[in-house]
């Protein structure tokens, strides 16, 4: 994003990466502050900080075994293209086991975690929010889906945006491993 921000604005690096941060925090998204201050083209700005090496990600056998047996629908929703998703997920070995991808352009560019995204999420695949589970690395988009009804899950990591407001009571469960669980959830649910 911040060789983007620097060819587009013609600004340093440490200049884009400030920018970058700073729109992020301001707009949830980086995209969102470029398009509003820039008028950049989204496809444009996908496209390029979308073709990054994912060659580091490996298959995960077990979470795909546990995503195969979660009843229900199972719904990737992302402040990143579609394209992007699927291929994180096909280097994964798990984009056959989700039935949809609801990126930021399904959302019309309003970023997780502004609520109208999350109800227009429910609202194109008919979803009962209280049936419904909500598995996040950012702590703070986990809110409005707690606020809907949805059981939440929040994926541990130490980035200090992403664990921002981690202590907060719409945080059901924390894992720091996925994998292990849905292993357990489908266990109990097997009992």
């Amino acid at each position: 994003m911040s060789e983007y921000i620097s060819k587009k604005l013609n600004v340093s690096t440490a200049e884009a990466k400030e920018i970058q941060k700073n729109y992020f925090h301001e707009y949830n998204t980086t995209l969102n502050g470029m398009i509003k201050n820039h008028k950049i083209d989204a496809d444009e700005f996908l496209e390029f900080v979308h073709n990054i090496d994912i060659d580091f990600l490996k298959k995960d056998l077990i979470l795909g075994e546990e995503l195969k047996k979660l009843d229900g629908k199972k719904i990737i929703f992302t402040n990143a293209s579609r394209k992007h998703a699927l291929n994180v997920t096909k280097r994964i070995g798990i984009d056959h086991y989700f039935d949809d991808i609801f990126d930021i352009i399904d959302c019309e560019f309003v970023p997780k975690p502004a609520i109208q995204s999350y109800k227009k999420l429910v609202e194109k695949h008919k979803i009962d929010p209280k049936l419904c589970g909500f598995v996040e690395d950012i702590a703070r988009n986990l809110k409005p889906a707690y606020e809907m009804g949805m059981k939440t899950v929040w994926i541990e990591n130490d980035e200090p945006w992403a664990k921002k407001f981690s202590d907060g009571d719409f945080i059901d469960f924390k894992t720091n491993n996925l994998s292990e669980f849905l292993k357990q959830i489908n266990l109990l649910k097997a009992a």
